[in-house]
């Protein structure tokens, strides 16, 4: 079995009280780290304690990350997993921009704030890392997906002045993971399915989406920094060209 050398690591994973946010809290523990979860939900969050162990605090985020470097002794990895994707379906004449500043506050603000917030603790750690979790819509973009496709876009470019800024000086790398659909609750609910058995189209686990967030994250990956990294089965490469 290939060591990813993320034993002992300790590891702060905001939106992880569900879905991706929580696979990768589940892939952390089993490769040894020292993780702790960050959520809105309270329901969740107990869910996810259950299921992980003592793993997370709730909280606002400067204090909770403050909490979080207390209790575990430092900061090594940082993984911003919390998003939202709005309201689905409307086109631009319907979206209220509201809602659009909202999408942006949650998945282009929060990952500023995550990366601000734990720059300190991170550059004493070990091997140190900031991975988000991106989408293949901050590549493409279908109707109906404005204000997530916006969001994403922004993401993109985000990890990339991110890494430029905080590699060079404090050897912090800064990755995103970009997967298309990925069978989660947000993905259920946003796209009104109960399940995405016999759909038609490919669809990852959260797992899948866990262990490129490890490789990343692992030290191992030490040249790779910068990087927003497309999980979409392949659909990005394909031609439009009827063959």
């Amino acid at each position: 079995m290939a060591d990813l050398g993320l034993t002992g690591s300790r590891v702060l994973i905001t939106g992880g009280t569900s879905g991706i946010g929580l696979g990768v809290a589940s892939a952390f523990l089993a490769e040894g780290a020292s993780v702790a979860v960050l959520g809105r939900s309270a329901a969740r969050m107990q869910a996810a304690l259950d299921q992980l162990g003592d793993a997370g605090e709730e909280g606002v985020l400067r204090s909770a990350v403050e909490d979080v470097v207390s209790r575990l002794g430092g900061l090594d990895h940082v993984v911003g997993s919390a998003g939202i994707a709005g309201t689905l379906g409307d086109p631009v004449e319907e979206v209220p921009a509201t809602e659009f500043l909202e999408v942006q506050r949650v998945n282009v603000a929060g990952p500023f704030l995550l990366a601000k917030t734990a720059l300190p603790h991170l550059r004493a750690g070990t091997s140190p890392t900031c991975t988000f979790i991106g989408s293949d819509s901050g590549f493409v973009a279908v109707p109906g997906m404005l204000a997530y496709n916006a969001s994403k876009g922004a993401l993109v470019q985000l990890t990339r002045a991110l890494s430029v800024e905080l590699h060079g000086p404090f050897g912090i790398r800064v990755n995103s993971v970009c997967p298309s659909i990925v069978d989660t609750p947000m993905a259920r609910d946003g796209l009104g399915v109960d399940s995405f058995d016999d759909v038609g189209y490919p669809v990852s686990s959260a797992a899948d989406i866990a262990w490129l967030v490890l490789g990343l994250a692992s030290p191992r990956s030490r040249a790779v920094t910068g990087v927003s990294l497309l999980a979409d089965h392949g659909y990005h490469a394909r031609s439009s060209f009827p063959a």
